[in-house]
């Protein structure tokens, strides 16, 4: 509950701090306050859990690490806005303000213990992306992005609310642990099911899986660069993790049929994700497309939900610290460009060793190749998927990993096997020092994956 509070505080300080035109300060305020709040949060692991304003919060290892996660990342996005938004000074407050925000609704989507603070929390969270991805209003391609995420992003809130009612009518309480005893005790309504298949259907759009996907690469290649890297890396990791938490607390086990339904949900967003993005020339859209095969991938913790959550962190950490040094560079290279295309990032590797060498390295994660801890990720994924006897998805996803190697190597081979036709410059500071320390803190966790794997 601090944590929520603080991070509430300083994005509330950040619009104050505009009024007085402490411009200058508010992102170095900002970072430190993140990083403050994080030693606050990481000290509190291991601690008894707890429980606030009738069980509205609930505070335990899950919700404080994947809030540490969140923290981590959104101070790297903040970092990068200053240098993003330098033709925007005067809206600097605004931007990092809205960060902050949708960092306090992701919080909410781990640390909720009643169905009302979870909608709040994706509601936050969901807002402010909306107002993110239509931020550049002189930009059509902004503009379309906004609000072709906004209507869906809409009609999927409905969709989730629906199904809160319904399960609200069917056990007579928002109350997770009230709704769990009601289910264990058995004679529940058929329409409790139904509300379980509609927030599914809600969540499995926030995180963009398939057949709910549709919107993600448009939104993706539109959308400012900085405002995708929030969406593909905090914005999915908080939806999954919120999803998991959700059906764990709500079933005492997972029926056969959900098994089923996201067996072919995980195999679908593998195969769609992976074979769409070797056909892309942008390199938003294939990391758009990525981050859908990259969903299918996390969709298989719920095969064995009482032994991977410590997996599915350790995934999202791996994922979205990937993902974050991968747009560092990516806005390094063409944010004076107008457009992402992969001819952008010919002979980067010549122009630019130290930055190819990251995204070298963030693609190569992504793929699953040692040392990265994206290699662990999968290889601990597929390990617990195994002993859950589903031999089947295990394999698919396997093939999708080796498919992937193909659209990743195509970014690869272009920094290093051709020429750059234009001259070299100098990469911003705070790009190249975001970069390093996430691919640094990427390498780390392949490294010593028990330094998170213990808490969980």
């Amino acid at each position: 509950m601090t944590t929520l509070i603080a991070i509430a505080g300083l994005g509330i300080i950040c619009l104050i701090a505009e009024i007085f035109n402490l411009r200058k300060a508010i992102v170095p305020v900002s970072i430190i306050g993140l990083l403050a709040i994080l030693g606050l949060n990481v000290t509190e692991l291991n601690l008894v859990g707890n429980t606030y304003y009738n069980n509205m919060i609930v505070e335990n290892n899950y919700s404080r690490i994947f809030s540490a996660l969140f923290i981590v990342l959104t101070t790297f996005l903040v970092a990068l806005s200053p240098e993003f938004h330098k033709n925007h000074k005067t809206k600097i407050s605004d931007f990092v303000a809205i960060k902050l925000f949708l960092l306090a609704g992701a919080v909410a989507m781990v640390s909720f213990g009643n169905l009302a603070m979870f909608f709040l929390g994706i509601e936050i969270l969901s807002i402010s992306l909306y107002v993110l991805a239509a931020s550049e209003p002189r930009n059509v391609s902004s503009n379309e992005a906004g609000m072709k995420y906004f209507l869906m992003g809409s009609f999927a809130s409905g969709v989730i609310l629906f199904g809160i009612a319904l399960i609200y009518g069917a056990t007579g309480s928002f109350d997770v642990d009230t709704i769990y005893n009601t289910v264990s005790a058995g004679n529940i309504p058929g329409w409790f099911f139904i509300g379980i298949v509609l927030l599914t259907i809600g969540l499995l759009f926030k995180i963009a899986a398939v057949p709910f996907h549709f919107w993600a690469p448009d939104v993706y290649e539109g959308s400012p660069a900085l405002t995708t890297a929030t969406m593909s890396t905090l914005a999915k990791v908080a939806a999954m993790a919120a999803f998991f938490k959700l059906m764990k607390g709500l079933n005492h086990e997972v029926p056969g049929t959900y098994v089923t339904i996201i067996i072919i949900v995980s195999a679908l967003s593998m195969f769609v994700g992976n074979l769409m993005a070797l056909k892309q020339s942008n390199v938003k859209r294939m990391l758009a497309f990525s981050g859908i095969s990259h969903a299918g991938f996390m969709l298989m913790v719920f095969l064995s939900p009482p032994t991977t959550t410590g997996v599915l962190f350790y995934y999202a950490a791996a994922y979205g610290l990937a993902g974050i040094a991968a747009f560092a560079v990516v806005l390094s290279v063409c944010g004076n460009k107008g457009n992402e295309e992969i001819y952008n990032f010919n002979g980067l590797g010549k122009t630019h060793p130290l930055m190819a060498a990251v995204l070298t390295c963030s693609l190569l994660s992504m793929a699953g190749i040692p040392i990265f801890s994206g290699f662990f990720a999968k290889f601990f994924l597929f390990g617990e998927v195994l002993r859950a006897g589903q031999v089947a998805i295990v394999i698919i996803a396997v093939v999708n990993s080796i498919i992937s190697v193909g659209y990743y190597f195509k970014l690869i081979l272009a920094m290093y096997t051709k020429d750059s036709t234009e001259e070299k410059q100098t990469v911003p500071f705070a790009y190249s020092v975001v970069a390093v320390i996430a691919i640094l803190l990427n390498i780390a966790l392949g490294i010593y994956p028990d330094l998170v794997l213990k808490y969980l």
